[in-house]
């Protein structure tokens, strides 16, 4: 299945439909990649809280970017661009923090987290 096929369907798709395809692509994995680090954190012999707390903050805002992300009718530029640049903006903390661990979840959390911010920020141009 594909988002982009999916969103290009729309009867009148956004003139950045690739580009929103994509970044709600990104937005919905990089939710799940976090919700998996976090959930790895928990079993880690050390404090993980502060990287469990960004994980989740991460996932949530991305759940949110992705959904709206998705939605071409009516869209309300203002309130979509809030949101999305709150996922930038949780990804790239949560990407700072999970690069500062040396276990791989965090490693490709942190990878998914930047590739997320900056299909994101390619999607509000």
């Amino acid at each position: 299945m594909s988002v982009h096929k999916m969103m290009g369907l729309h009867p009148s798709p956004a003139a950045n439909v690739e580009a929103l395809a994509t970044a709600a692509k990104h937005a919905a994995y990089c939710a799940l990649f976090c919700t998996s680090c976090a959930d790895a954190c928990l079993a880690e012999d050390m404090d993980m809280t502060t990287c469990i707390r960004l994980d989740l903050d991460c996932a949530e805002a991305c759940a949110a970017a992705a959904r709206v992300l998705a939605r071409q009718t009516a869209t309300d530029e203002t309130a979509r661009r809030a949101i999305v640049e709150a996922c930038i903006a949780a990804c790239e903390a949560c990407a700072a923090e999970c690069e500062r661990h040396d276990h791989d979840h965090c490693r490709l959390c942190a990878e998914m987290c930047r590739e997320c911010a900056r299909d994101c920020r390619a999607a509000l141009n």
